[in-house]
């Protein structure tokens, strides 16, 4: 591997300061982190997958820099979205200056506003729906049950959407997380686009809302990873935005000492945060990490990192340090 590349460079030389230092020494103590043998979590929040994310993310999973995923069911599904509907969004530059009758015509044409890009309702969610609820129907047929992610795995595996691959298969990191078997939690998986579907169909009895494993069930299983993965090795937690993708999986340090009474669980050993939302009274999403030593959840002396910025800037610039592009 070369010693200096064009990213790595260009961010040793001329990050020097305030954020630009933050993002620099954030992304050193990561590669430090694995180097040393340890395990990094990734959080995402917001719509990364929409944002493209997944071009290097993918190649992060691949390269074996990210071990567990914590995700919206949003991002979990809209990477799959993009890798079979891609050509079919719609990018709006002036999205400031729409109007709410121009808004109404997005809806009405069948597209979905996230910021600057209309996701397509036909060929993106109306597609997935069709195939997952065939997954769904043949879990229920054999008495089985799966995490949200997992029927999103075997969809993958199975090739069953491969003939809609819109852009390269090297750009999806689900894609990229299915190949390895990585592990993943997705809480508040019911509030996206297709866990609305599988609560409607719920509601029409074609199924049954035991058929998909919740959210208890997601933090018993994490917290049997992290028992399992921390008895010999640290572990990190990047945490891209705020909300229940990174709220959910923090808390499985001070869940195993505090309400088990595994003392000796270690703390988080890595905290870096990417996040627009300003330090403010009561806010989680914009508290700072010391904040988070009184829960019990990272140690006084765990490399702490809060980068003040956008995450769709920030976060490939420290993916790129990390693989040394």
């Amino acid at each position: 591997m070369k010693d200096s590349t064009p990213i790595t460079s260009f961010i040793d030389k001329y990050f020097l300061h305030f954020n630009a230092l933050t993002l620099l020494e954030a992304a050193k103590e990561y590669k430090n982190h694995i180097k040393n043998n340890g395990k990094m979590m990734i959080t995402l929040a917001g719509a990364m997958s929409t944002a493209e994310l997944g071009k290097i993310l993918a190649e992060m999973i691949r390269k074996n820099q990210v071990h567990i995923i914590s995700c919206t069911g949003a991002n979990l599904e809209e990477d799959i979205t993009n890798l079979i509907a891609h050509s079919h969004y719609k990018k709006i530059p002036n999205y400031r200056d729409l109007t709410p009758d121009e808004e109404k015509n997005f809806l009405k044409e069948g597209f979905n506003r996230v910021t600057d890009t209309c996701i397509p309702e036909e060929q993106a969610f109306k597609l997935l729906q069709k195939h997952i609820f065939h997954v769904w129907k043949k879990a229920q047929e054999k008495s089985e049950r799966y995490f949200p992610h997992e029927y999103i795995y075997q969809l993958l595996l199975e090739n069953i959407l491969e003939p809609y691959y819109n852009i390269s298969s090297k750009d999806s990191w689900v894609l990229a997380a299915a190949n390895k078997n990585l592990p993943m939690v997705v809480p508040g998986w019911e509030d996206s686009t297709i866990g609305n579907i599988f609560a409607s169909c719920c509601m029409k009895k074609f199924f049954h809302p035991f058929l998909v494993k919740n959210g208890i069930e997601y933090m018993i299983y994490l917290a049997k990873w992290y028992q399992k993965e921390s008895t010999h090795r640290k572990i990190g937690f990047f945490q891209i935005g705020g909300g229940i993708s990174g709220d959910f999986p923090i808390c499985v340090v001070p869940m195993l000492s505090q309400d088990i009474g595994l003392h000796s669980t270690p703390f988080w050993s890595y905290f870096c945060q990417i996040s627009d939302s300003t330090t403010s009274y009561g806010s989680y999403s914009g508290a700072i990490p010391n904040e988070k030593i009184t829960w019990g959840k990272l140690e006084k002396d765990t490399p702490k990192f809060i980068i003040e910025s956008d995450a769709t800037i920030v976060a490939p610039l420290i993916f790129a340090y990390v693989l040394n592009m």
